[in-house]
């Protein structure tokens, strides 16, 4: 590109200071000409986007609707400082041949070693003890009875960005890997160092069950009482997914007859409403939706999405693309 293109942030203007701190801002400003400083909101004044070339969006961005890409008829490139573009990236988009990339790479490693840290302190069943410890008082359980994690079947479902991370950390462990993936062949299993199962044959199989498959139509409460009840006694379901995934009645009628225990991340509804009965329930550990990009490591987004607008704007490959194809696929 022979001149500066005119660029514009669109996401909440809270999430400005984590996701492009000072020095980030000063690399975007030095490789767009930002139309104004401050991100939009909305797109309710079309005006704003007349000259935009690259629009640079971020948690809470507005749908790119036929009428707002209308309105930016020089844009692009859409870049995504953060996971999915599900929300305001339609076909419209890919359609107009506008680049899009994702800043979910990034995200991604969070995730992934958060999923494996539970998966590891829940095969200690270290969420339960703790409870028990803290409501009822006493040690450890009798040596003899302790929990470990040698030679457990971890089962994971979906090999996604974030499901491959987790294999690829299990297997380095020395656990034993399942994965069930429609779109996995078995040689591609292999390769990850994973058994390649169907879902049925997974849950039987078993003692660890994590969930990393998108949200769809297809995959909603992928978990359902009849899998749930394929489990083996004391399996234990990690969700650092989807919420939909799960059945959470069933799992909650479950984790309540003390077959199973969980440890969600995400749920169904979120958050539950207070009196829920996973709440209570002492082999159920739920976090409010934190294994992704939190607090310092939120910078890591806008750091990716920095280096993605610098590389389109020097004509080079991004690494984060995000195509057509892959959106109905997308989290």
């Amino acid at each position: 590109m022979a001149t500066t293109p005119a660029g514009l942030l669109a996401m909440s203007r809270k999430v400005v200071p984590a996701v492009l701190p000072g020095d980030l801002m000063a690399r975007l400003a030095g490789t767009l000409r930002l139309v104004r400083p401050d991100p939009v909101e909305d797109f309710d004044d079309p005006a704003v986007l007349a000259g935009v070339e690259v629009l640079v969006t971020g948690w809470l961005c507005p749908p790119l609707t036929p009428a707002v890409l209308d309105a930016a008829p020089r844009l692009r490139a859409v870049v995504h400082a953060a996971g999915s573009v599900k929300g305001h990236v339609g076909p419209e988009v890919f359609a107009r041949g506008i680049a899009v990339s994702s800043a979910a790479d990034a995200n991604a490693a969070p995730v992934v070693d958060f999923t494996v840290a539970v998966i590891t302190l829940a095969g200690k069943r270290a969420f339960r003890l703790a409870r028990e410890a803290a409501d009822f008082g006493g040690g450890l359980p009798p040596f003899g009875t302790r929990p470990g994690n040698d030679g457990r079947v971890i089962g994971v479902v979906g090999a996604s960005r974030i499901g491959r991370g987790v294999i690829a950390r299990l297997v380095a462990a020395g656990h034993r890997v399942l994965v069930a993936d429609p779109y996995l062949d078995p040689p591609a299993a292999a390769a990850l160092g994973a058994g390649l199962a169907d879902l049925d044959e997974l849950c039987r199989r078993c003692d660890v069950l994590t969930l990393h498959a998108p949200a769809l139509p297809e995959t909603h409460h992928l978990l359902d009482e009849r899998r749930l009840a394929l489990l083996p006694h004391g399996a234990i379901v990690v969700n650092t997914a989807r919420g939909t995934l799960v059945d959470t009645d069933a799992l909650a009628c479950a984790c309540a007859a003390g077959r199973i225990d969980a440890c969600l991340d995400v749920t169904e509804p979120e958050p539950l409403p207070a009196g829920h009965p996973l709440l209570a329930l002492p082999n159920v550990w739920i976090t409010p939706h934190l294994a992704g990009a939190q607090g310092s490591e939120v910078r890591r987004l806008g750091e990716y999405a920095v280096a993605e607008v610098e590389r389109f704007v020097a004509g080079e490959p991004l690494h984060g693309a995000v195509h057509a194809a892959q959106l109905p696929l997308l989290a």
